[in-house]
């Protein structure tokens, strides 16, 4: 199998540097048409300069490829929207989303102000939520349609003084549950890339000799088969120095309380909560429910009549 995007456009947002630089030219590289999208702002997302986009641009040219760059906020509506028609004008289509762009504002939560935690949530979560938001009528039309969110393992599991960023990072989850389920129908694949990589948001926290096994190219493949033709759907794909993992959440079988149900029930149960014998992935929200409620029947000796 070749994966190719001949005649396939792609907007990669944060594509000036680092992972979407990385990500920009793999797409390009294979027959992409590519929005390079980046603000040009430093890692706490202050100043702006179009000079990092049209370098990439440059490249992707230079190399025979077509691309073009665009400056806008992924935070800003109108931005966005711009950037969006702009590509439409010039090629037709819009067929894959990479929203890689992000900002840093690390601090521990009780001296994180409101406001920088606001911010980081605008970039990672609303950012990808608008572009998503912006191309997602384009994608139902066409019946074809590749997005990336992209995560962090802070996100998923945590790490010291980045509230902000985890926050913002787990959500992309949720939001990848959602769209995965509303994209089906018409054939958009929604997906997560959660990389771990030597960019300029991580060449302060790694040891050098790490960073030197954490290139951007590492992770790209991973990002590049994400949004191919026979790409999944709703995977959290782990990247970093060529390792590949899928980060998958579980519920545990549980247990059912009937009678008058206290705190020390629950609390003398723990063990057999969390045990996790029988644990398994839930396609949805009402799966759970059902689960719920098919074990609370069971119970009581009761028959329920639900799916």
């Amino acid at each position: 199998m070749t994966i190719r995007f001949d005649d396939r456009v792609a907007i990669v947002t944060g594509a000036g540097v680092g992972l979407g630089r990385s990500h920009a030219l793999g797409l390009a590289a294979r027959g992409a048409k590519v929005v390079v999208n980046d603000l040009g702002a430093a890692t706490d997302g202050s100043g702006t300069s179009s000079n990092a986009a049209l370098s990439v641009v440059e490249e992707i040219k230079a190399a025979g490829g077509q691309a073009m760059a665009h400056g806008a906020d992924v935070s800003d509506p109108e931005g966005v929207d711009d950037m969006v028609k702009q590509a439409m004008a010039t090629w037709g289509r819009i067929d894959i989303v990479v929203n890689n762009a992000g900002i840093l504002r690390d601090k521990t939560f009780g001296k994180l102000s409101l406001d920088d935690f606001r911010k980081v949530v605008d970039v990672h979560l609303m950012g990808s939520a608008t572009v998503s938001h912006a191309c997602w009528p384009i994608m139902r039309e066409q019946g074809y349609g590749r997005i990336v969110l992209t995560s962090s393992g802070s996100g998923l599991y945590g790490n010291f003084g980045q509230s902000n960023y985890g926050a913002a990072k787990a959500a992309m989850m949720g939001l990848m549950n959602v769209l995965h389920i509303e994209g089906a129908r018409d054939n958009i694949r929604v997906n997560v890339l959660a990389p771990t990589a030597a960019t300029r948001m991580t060449e302060a926290l790694i040891p050098a000799d790490a960073l030197a096994l954490m290139a951007p190219e590492t992770i790209t493949p991973g990002l590049l088969y994400l949004v191919s033709e026979d790409a999944p759907s709703r995977v959290m794909l782990g990247a970093g120095a060529g390792s590949f993992a899928q980060t998958r959440v579980y519920e545990t079988q549980g247990i059912t309380l009937t009678g008058e149900i206290t705190p020390e029930d629950v609390a003398e149960r723990f063990a057999d909560v969390t045990d996790p014998e029988g644990q398994e992935e839930l396609a949805n929200a009402f799966e759970q429910t059902k689960k719920y409620v098919a074990n609370a029947s069971k119970a009581r000796g009761l028959t329920l009549d639900w799916g």
